[in-house]
């Protein structure tokens, strides 16, 4: 019975430390990237900071689905030995990856064809794809074998870093050094590829 009440403790620790590391890397490293970029097109271009902030919350949602997917995915197929390798190699490279500077999106993504809401889904969504948070999710997907708790924690994330930008935009992000941002970034991926290689 004591055994159990450990185990159960340090699995809830486990999961506590999956939301916890999911929310804290990805709010870092969504920073000055370029979906915080066409956050804040769409919110200097249409006045529905609401729609634009849900249809964040829906598209990050459903692609961060995907990506932790994958991750558990890619456990499986890999084996555990050769995945921390794999998720070391990608921290790392994570770690590079967050000293480029993004560029902002297409100006067309914030065009409202199909009303606020939905262009905001449909952008974010493709925007998303194969950008370094959505690499991150997936690591971290397959480092804390959790998805549900990584996929929450990478949605709060980037519902963190982006809410600001919907609604106080451009003076927010005037106010924030993007060089240091990034370097905070690099050290964070580099710390959990450190974190992969020790576990």
């Amino acid at each position: 019975m004591e055994f159990e009440l450990r185990s159960a403790g340090a699995e809830d620790r486990d999961l506590m430390e999956a939301l916890i590391v999911s929310i804290g890397v990805v709010a870092i490293a969504e920073i000055g990237d370029k979906t915080q970029l066409l956050a804040l097109l769409l919110a200097a271009r249409h006045r529905a900071p609401r729609a634009i902030v849900a249809g964040i919350a829906v598209a990050t949602l459903a692609n961060h689905a995907l990506a932790g997917a994958a991750g558990a995915w890619l456990v499986r197929v890999v084996g555990p030995d050769t995945m921390r390798w794999i998720l070391v190699a990608s921290f790392l490279v994570m770690a590079v990856w967050a000293l480029v500077p993004d560029s902002a999106p297409d100006e067309s993504a914030a065009h409202p064809r199909y009303g606020v809401f939905l262009t905001t889904v449909l952008a974010f969504f493709l925007v998303e794809m194969g950008d370094k948070t959505q690499i991150a999710t997936v690591a971290l997907a397959a480092q804390y074998h959790s998805i549900v708790w990584v996929v929450l924690g990478t949605t709060l994330g980037m519902m963190l870093a982006n809410l600001p930008v919907v609604y106080l935009g451009d003076a927010l992000l005037k106010r924030v050094s993007m060089k240091w941002v990034r370097v905070v970034a690099a050290l964070t991926f580099v710390a959990l590829g450190i974190l992969a290689l020790l576990s």
